[in-house]
């Protein structure tokens, strides 16, 4: 096993390297590393004529088994997009599940809304905002929160990309938004869904710049 654990090492950070490239998340790379340990563990490694190319497939063949299921979560997602305010999960292995839903939820906001309607929806479907408090924070008329917010429903729904999306800016926006119900700051949830640079992003107090041209 020590002679195991040795080979294993030597290469993890080549390992770590090549699952990062295909799923771009350090979270996700790490998991599937671990994972490559615990197939690597129940082999007879003395046995592997060539162990770094025999773990580089295992490390490859896991990411892009991870690859898949997370391109299948997310296109049969049936969950609410959004959790309710306040997560209360006592179990941890629960509460990771909700955060990784979340996530999951997160991701499609941000592959088919536009910032400002991700800005709207997540008020709306996140926080329960009416929507003429939507209306003051984004400066839009009420009907206008209304529109908004009903276009964004259908485009979620729809679940058809119409932006890229990082998988680890969905963990960020997840975060936030977890912070923001226990008391955060809702600012810091809206510079990652609707950043101010952005041509309507609203500013880090969830206000929305002057409005842009319809």
């Amino acid at each position: 096993m020590a002679a195991a654990d040795t080979t294993f090492n030597q290469h993890r950070n080549l390992l770590f390297t090549l699952v990062y490239e295909i799923l771009g998340s350090v979270h996700d790379a790490e998991d599937v590393v671990q994972e490559t340990w615990l197939a690597w563990a129940t082999v007879e490694a003395d046995q592997i004529e060539h162990p770094k190319a025999y773990l580089v497939r295992i490390a490859v063949r896991q990411a892009l088994a991870r690859s898949r299921r997370l391109r299948a979560a997310r296109e049969d997602y049936v969950g609410p997009w959004l959790p309710e305010p306040l997560l209360t999960a006592a179990d941890p292995a629960e509460a990771a599940f909700q955060a990784e839903e979340l996530t999951f939820g997160l991701l499609v906001v941000l592959e088919t809304l536009s910032p400002l309607e991700r800005a709207a929806f997540v008020l709306r479907e996140g926080f329960g905002y009416e929507h003429a408090e939507i209306a003051r924070l984004l400066e839009r008329s009420p009907a206008a929160a209304r529109q908004l917010i009903h276009r964004a429903r259908e485009h979620v729904q729809a679940r058809r990309p119409r932006f890229p999306a990082d998988p680890d800016l969905a963990r960020q926006a997840a975060e936030r938004f977890l912070a923001a119900t226990l008391g955060g700051h809702l600012g810091d949830l809206m510079d990652v869904l609707a950043p101010p640079t952005s041509p309507c992003g609203p500013t880090a107090a969830a206000r929305c710049r002057p409005p842009c041209a319809r």
